[in-house]
């Protein structure tokens, strides 16, 4: 069984990830009102078909501040029952959601006569944030459009339909911003840059030229050494948290040669290990 919580921003893709789970024959209910959430699970857990054993549920800002003050000490009371709970949190930078109801048109559930939008994105920022520190998995959607957003949900969370924690291995570069959804975040452009070789700059680190230039640097294997050392050690604090996800981040100037090929490596060394599943995002390929 899975039941999965979905909250976040208004405008940054709570809906169309709870479309993508509903289309996947998870049992979706959105904006369900939190003191309901306990009676609601424990229904479709006893449900005697089996029919609800994948659950979806929208709750966001509408629920009102105490109704989300209480949500978390709920889902620890699910989990303490050994109850399959997780938290997806979908975020967005703040330019990006003024530019989405800009074109929308649509009323920020927040706004009012006396807040306007900018003013409703950071109250409910705020109303959120303890709900964002806690999630087991962030996305940030802020250079994110619907087709990747679905995509990503399908690839990063449906797949993941078996328990454990599951290792998302994101690269990015640094000139396009920082991903928000990062539990560990490393900076690899004090390594050896494929872009500075012509025969090797149109490439990326998923192509053997480029492989076979990096790995002939020992920095470059002694950084992944030392990359995958630290999360080994940090991993079992983790999984006593009973997190569904951690995301580990790895950024270079562009996003295309050395992260890339650092995150493959560290795929594929977390991969060998059967207690791990594993999954690569490659960000600025996107």
């Amino acid at each position: 069984m899975r039941i999965i919580i979905i909250s976040g921003l208004s405008g940054s893709g709570k809906s169309v990830a709870l479309n993508t789970l509903e289309d996947d024959n998870f049992y979706c209910v959105d904006n369900l009102p939190v003191t309901l959430l306990p009676t609601f699970i424990d229904q479709c857990v006893n449900d005697e078909n089996q029919y609800y054993d994948k659950i979806a549920i929208g709750i966001d800002s509408r629920s009102g501040s105490s109704n989300i003050e209480n949500l978390l000490d709920i889902v620890q009371k699910l989990k303490a029952d050994k109850l399959p709970v997780e938290i997806l949190f979908v975020s967005a930078e703040i330019n990006t959601l003024l530019k989405r109801f800009s074109e929308t048109r649509r009323k920020h559930p927040l706004t009012t006569d006396d807040i306007p939008l900018i003013k409703a994105i950071h109250l409910e920022r705020e109303l959120l944030s303890e709900i964002a520190d806690h999630a087991d998995l962030t996305i940030d959607t802020t250079k994110t459009n619907v087709r990747q957003l679905r995509a990503l949900v399908n690839r990063v969370v449906i797949a993941n339909d078996e328990p454990g924690l599951t290792l998302v291995m994101q690269s990015f570069g640094f000139k396009h911003g920082i991903p928000n959804d990062s539990d560990f975040m490393f900076d690899v452009r004090c390594l050896p840059n494929p872009y500075w070789q012509p025969n090797l700059r149109n490439l990326s680190g998923n192509d053997t030229a480029v492989i076979n230039y990096l790995s002939s640097h020992r920095e470059v294997d002694r950084m992944i050494s030392s990359i995958a050392e630290f999360i080994e050690k940090w991993i079992p604090l983790f999984e006593e948290e009973n997190r569904s996800y951690l995301t580990i981040s790895i950024g270079c100037t562009g996003g295309h040669h050395r992260s890339v090929y650092c995150i493959n490596q560290l795929a594929k060394h977390f991969g060998e290990d059967s207690q791990y599943k594993t999954t690569i995002r490659h960000r600025e390929f996107e």
